[in-house]
């Protein structure tokens, strides 16, 4: 087995290998916490799940941290461009800042269990790691590689040989990339932030050169080290973040701890369009996770929707794309819900041994997410492992091993969805949909009241129930075990 990954600095494909063999340890940029969490904020942190999974799948220790963002310069690199997102938002809704912080925290971590995201090892706060970014800017300080102008410290780029050699961009190109009109503390317009000291700002803290706050880069190369080291072996986030926040994180960090590289491994994800654009409110284009389930699509439907292209290539996500994410999972669950029901003896098993096709799909699988994460390659071999279900006539074991494989691909991508269960009750009604469906109860009322209609021989009303119960996502299937309810 060789895994290899697109890397944004040499700009290939390279066989992942980390420093430490079996260990890998990886950081990724979450989310700023000002505002709800859309789903443009989740496509990265997606493909950082399926990273870890298949990683772990590949049988790697994965050490994931990702920060949550909750204090600093969120509109441009420094404030003179603009002020903080999270400070805006606190004025704007009339709050304490660290209660807009938490109340979207919240929402984010809410939106990880709907998606159904591993947890990661550490969700470190930027406000809760300053003594971090203190130790780390007098650091910086010390060797050279910052200067204070007051209360202010910024980063002298020119001390930095290496400076543009992730983003690939040259002088002009990072002069442009400043951002900054006019500031004339600084030395160099593209010297950035550490530290910056405003009255007016609502958040602040004590340090050597003055009460004030860190800058937005500052956070994540204090926080990586913090619980990861001095090296990592991948470190990901969106395409937006190359420059300058990846930049500027390789130039401090290995600045400060003389060594190379800050990490081994960079990997970035492409933007997503919403209907074919930018996602934003005045199109009528800007979701939220929370806002789609309240439509009434679910966690499992919402990730294969973003997930199911490959991360290097741009996703429209629109609602047809949930659509048919949704009806996938229908045929995956329906597949799945029949080999379940070989398993358990309550339908009349075939002879086929499917051993060796499914030892086939299993290596096909592997191999599409070892090419650089490639899961379209690897859906396609999902949905063929469908097909071959459906046209089979596995037996009892067959059925088994099929079950099994399913269960292992779900844990490799969070894109299958979980098995069916088979509950009977006392009445003979077998429950063959997800054991937590909200509906459950509504619809086993309405079962057994057809049941008794149809004791009654009052057909007509039997099949009203029929209908609504189709309507409503379920059929009823009479078996000489009992009733069987599917979810359709």
């Amino acid at each position: 087995m060789t895994f290899r990954i697109y890397d944004t600095m040499t700009r290939g494909l390279v066989e992942f290998q980390p420093k430490d063999p079996g260990v890998v340890r990886m950081y990724n940029c979450g989310p700023t916490v000002y505002s709800s969490p859309t789903i443009g904020n989740f496509r990265s942190f997606l493909m950082a799940d399926l990273l870890r999974r298949h990683l772990e799948a590949r049988g790697f220790t994965v050490h994931q941290v990702m920060n949550i963002t909750d204090v600093g310069h969120l509109t441009e690199d420094d404030i003179e461009q603009g002020e903080d997102k999270l400070v805006a938002a606190a004025r704007r809704e009339r709050v304490d800042p660290f209660e807009i912080a938490r109340r979207y925290e919240k929402e984010f971590f809410e939106a990880l269990e709907i998606l159904h995201f591993r947890k990661a090892e550490e969700y470190p706060r930027a406000t809760e790691h300053i003594a971090e970014m203190i130790e780390m800017i007098q650091g910086l300080l010390d060797k050279g590689h910052a200067y204070r102008v007051g209360g202010n410290v910024y980063f002298d780029e020119e001390s930095f040989a290496g400076f543009g050699k992730l983003s690939h961009k040259n002088l002009d190109e990072l002069l442009e990339g400043a951002r900054v009109a006019v500031n004339e503390e600084k030395k160099d317009p593209r010297d950035f932030a550490l530290w910056k000291t405003d009255e007016k700002h609502l958040m602040q803290w004590d340090a050597p050169w003055g009460r004030g706050f860190p800058g937005w880069h500052i956070e994540c190369s204090a926080m990586s080290r913090k619980y990861l080291g001095d090296e990592l072996d991948i470190h990901t986030g969106g395409e937006d973040n190359i420059f300058p926040h990846h930049e500027c994180e390789i130039a401090q960090s290995e600045s400060f701890t003389g060594k190379k590289p800050f990490v081994r491994y960079w990997v970035h994800c492409r933007h997503l369009l919403v209907e074919g654009k930018k996602m934003s409110k005045s199109l009528g284009n800007y979701y939220t996770i929370q806002d789609l389930v309240r439509e009434g699509w679910t966690g499992r439907e919402i990730r294969v929707a973003l997930g199911r292209v490959h991360y290097r290539q741009p996703v429209n996500f629109t609602k047809e794309s949930l659509a048919e994410a949704r009806k996938g999972l229908q045929r995956i669950h329906e597949a799945r819900a029949r080999l379940l029901r070989i398993a358990k003896g309550l339908e009349e098993a075939g002879e086929e041994a499917l051993g060796p096709r499914l030892e086939n799909a299993r290596e096909e699988f592997g191999k599409a997410l070892d090419e650089d994460l490639n899961i379209s390659a690897a859906m396609a071999v999902l949905f063929e492992l469908v097909s071959l279900v459906n046209r089979s006539k596995p037996s009892r074991r067959g059925a088994e091993e099929a079950l099994a494989l399913f269960r292992a691909f779900e844990d490799w991508t969070g894109m299958v969805g979980e098995e069916p269960e088979v509950q009977s009750d006392e009445e003979g009604f077998v429950w063959m949909a997800d054991a937590e469906d909200p509906k459950r109860s509504e619809v086993l009322g309405l079962a057994k009241e057809r049941a008794m209609a149809k004791a009654k021989k009052d057909y007509q009303r039997a099949d009203e129930i029929r209908d609504q119960l189709a309507r409503m996502g379920y059929r009823l299937v009479d078996t000489a075990e009992g009733i069987r309810i599917e979810k359709v």
